[in-house]
């Protein structure tokens, strides 16, 4: 069986006032697709600013749109392989 590794790169940055902490996570897969999934963590005016915070939130959070994108994007493909079957006789 062929072992396959995947890396996805998180940038992270803040807004000026470290109110707002933006994270892309890019995976791009050995047959060069792309994939991406973007999120914010926001800080309550109240709290004190702890970036450590901001960024393991926001990161997580783009993770997670990654996650559902890479999902979405297989269940596309299942329903294409299975349409173009259908369209051959498979």
């Amino acid at each position: 069986m062929e072992a396959k590794q995947w890396n996805v790169q998180i940038s992270i940055s803040e807004d000026d006032n470290d109110d707002v902490t933006t994270a892309r996570a890019v995976l791009f897969t050995d047959r060069g697709k792309r994939h991406e999934g973007v999120a914010h963590a926001r800080r309550n005016p109240v709290d004190q600013p702890v970036p450590d915070i901001g960024d393991e939130l926001a990161a997580g959070r783009a993770l997670s749109t990654l996650a559902a994108q890479l999902i979405q994007d297989g269940a596309q493909d299942v329903a294409q392989t299975a349409g173009s079957a259908r369209e051959y006789g498979g």
